[in-house]
């Protein structure tokens, strides 16, 4: 398979590659920004409804003052796919329950603990995180306060994108390889012309064949081609009887 491409075809067979090109920067753009939206979303409803869920669950214990009981309950909440960790704090913003090891971190000390809003959090040494609350009792109980992993949403945009990536390189593959062999059916002719061009100018007669074929076509290399031989046999008056033959009409069709 002859994969060269004559010069005229390369600046159209460069523009194919480049609109492919953006094609997958913007479609893979597109879709990183819809995944991360949407697992977003997701990720920040679940982990308040799982809030909500601790929050509902801890209201008597809180007001029994069972803080094993309290610990207990938010232990089994880690096994939860993405949650990180959890802590829960009483009204006047004092630790009743968490699963930091060994220690609460310095930014959550400082921050807010009665603000339930979703925030994102970089623990020192640790992965990025969005937090959520929800309050317990409406406040007057405390809050619950649940760290999800954003790595997980990361690591879901990657498959996503991976697979849309591998699907768009193998169609840019087939596309190349199309493109290249529809530029050379589309030179074909151009290189059959310039032949028969250079047969005129040196009054060659090999190539009889190629050059039946090419006087007959009906597109524009046979109307060039006929012109051609036109300008050759005014040239040339001893060509003649071929022109008569060949191109009665120069530049018309077959």
């Amino acid at each position: 398979m002859n994969m060269n491409v004559q010069k005229l075809f390369r600046r159209p067979l460069f523009g194919i590659f480049l609109l492919f090109g953006i094609i997958a920067v913007s479609t893979s753009w597109v879709c990183i920004a819809t995944v991360d939206s949407q697992l977003s979303e997701e990720y920040e409803s679940n982990s308040r409804g799982i809030a909500q869920t601790i929050a509902d669950a801890s209201v008597d214990i809180i007001l029994n003052r069972d803080l094993s009981a309290l610990q207990s309950l938010i232990d089994q909440f880690l096994e939860i796919q993405g949650i990180s960790y959890i802590y829960i704090v009483n009204e006047d913003g004092e630790f009743l329950a968490h699963t930091f090891v060994p220690g609460i971190p310095a930014e959550i000390l400082a921050s807010d603990p009665s603000n339930t809003e979703s925030v994102e959090r970089q623990l020192a040494g640790a992965d990025s995180y969005v937090e959520v609350g929800s309050p317990i009792l409406a406040g007057v109980a405390g809050t619950v306060h649940i760290g999800m992993d954003k790595s997980v949403i990361t690591l879901k945009i990657q498959q996503a994108v991976g697979r849309q990536m591998y699907l768009i390189s193998s169609i840019f593959l087939v596309g190349i390889i199309a493109a290249v062999l529809l530029m050379n059916l589309a030179a074909k002719p151009v290189e059959n012309l310039l032949a028969y061009a250079v047969e005129l100018a040196r009054a060659e007669q090999e190539g009889e064949a190629v050059r039946s074929a090419l006087l007959e076509r009906d597109d524009e290399a046979g109307q060039l081609a006929r012109l051609f031989l036109y300008f050759s046999k005014a040239a040339d008056p001893g060509k003649a009887a071929e022109g008569d033959r060949q191109a009665p009409v120069p530049g018309g069709g077959a």
